[in-house]
């Protein structure tokens, strides 16, 4: 077992890190429910496949996962802690190629994914969403008039 180095006000910090719900989440979940938009939070969008969505769209097969910009080494603002460099830089790496993994797995059962930052605008990233799902969805069939 590899044992870290650390500070205690370090590793306070990084316990408190959530992994679900965190404000980024919420604010997404917010604007996709207030478009009218319902999904499920926190599924497998395949099983067997033990990798978790934020949100899912099961219908249209669409799953949106949230990446933090420092734990999936956002491009624009990823940072290289100095102290345990070699270890984050592996962990960083890793869950990018899960990330990558994860992607092709569900394109290869016919699931959309999509990556959002957490720097992004909820509303920006909403949208995007959306328009994803709508070109997704099932075509329902329209219902004749009343005569």
């Amino acid at each position: 077992m590899r044992v870290l180095e650390t500070t205690e006000a370090t590793r306070s910090r990084m316990s408190r890190q959530s992994s679900r719900d965190t404000g980024v989440e919420m604010a997404l979940r917010r604007v996709l429910h207030a478009a009218g938009l319902r999904y499920r939070v926190h599924r497998r969008p395949l099983k067997g496949v033990r990798r978790e969505a934020d949100i899912v769209f099961g219908p249209a097969k669409v799953a949106v996962f949230v990446d933090g910009c420092f734990w999936h080494g956002c491009p624009e603002h990823a940072t290289w802690p100095k102290r345990n460099s070699a270890f984050w830089r592996e962990k960083i790496e890793t869950n990018r190629a899960r990330d990558r993994n994860t992607d092709a797995r569900l394109e290869e059962a016919g699931w959309v994914s999509v990556r959002v930052w957490e720097h992004e605008s909820a509303i920006e990233a909403a949208d995007r969403v959306a328009a994803i799902v709508a070109a997704r969805r099932p075509a329902r069939p329209r219902a004749d008039p009343i005569s």
